[in-house]
């Protein structure tokens, strides 16, 4: 059972939702919450295993909210509601923390397995999405200074290790590595998990920014 905590300054929005989610086995709505400031507030309250949260409310909005609730450390993962065309709340979302992204016009069943996908620790919530996300992502990304070796944690990384990564900050599936380096998914499961451990990265995510940080992925490499 994943349980979700809904947050949209909008009754009618969080109405759906909730329909939708307490329709599947798979998923509870434990609470909602109307802005920003309840949204951290019923986070450290309830503890849900996943917070849908919009991005543009009243007062606090959802970047502010979704960054001081990753700075609490709680086991709480972030499902930012987008749409494609505010690429600054892409940027601001991934730097504040966010597990994953959805527009807000996405299938309920891309919602559900969105969902799903960050209540694991999975970031790859829709492949093209994802990557059409990060491309926006890296655009707003200034060109690293220095090089990447010039980073202690690269320095941990073994060469397939530093290949991963790389697949990673483009976006590629677990499947999609697997089908490159001729591995079963199972064994980049666990290179996966090596390199967010050397990182000290949260989840893909913040191993995606990193990538995109020290140059080891830019908005070309597909």
């Amino acid at each position: 059972m994943t349980t979700v905590l809904v947050v949209d300054d909008q009754p009618l929005q969080r109405y759906g939702f909730r329909m939708l989610l307490d329709s599947v086995a798979e998923t509870e709505v434990v609470g909602e919450a109307a802005h920003g400031a309840e949204a951290v507030r019923k986070t450290a309250e309830l503890r849900p295993d996943v917070v849908l949260m919009d991005v543009r409310m009243p007062g606090m909005d959802g970047i502010e909210a979704t960054r001081r609730i990753a700075a609490a450390g709680d086991r709480s993962r972030v499902l930012v509601l987008t749409t494609f065309d505010l690429d600054e709340y892409v940027h601001a979302a991934l730097r504040a923390g966010a597990s994953g992204f959805l527009l807000k016009d996405a299938r309920p069943e891309e919602l559900l397995a969105g969902i799903r996908a960050v209540a694991v620790g999975d970031a790859v919530i829709a492949p093209a999405l994802t990557r059409r996300l990060l491309h926006e992502f890296a655009r707003l990304v200034p060109p690293p200074d220095g090089g990447p070796a010039q980073d202690p944690r690269l320095t941990a990384l073994t060469e397939r290790e530093r290949e991963i990564l790389v697949a990673i900050g483009k976006g590629w599936t677990n499947g999609e590595i697997a089908a490159r380096f001729v591995l079963s998914e199972s064994t980049v499961k666990t290179h996966v998990g090596r390199v967010l451990s050397k990182l000290g990265a949260r989840d893909r995510v913040q191993a995606v920014i990193f990538a995109y940080d020290h140059g080891l992925a830019r908005p070309h490499a597909g």
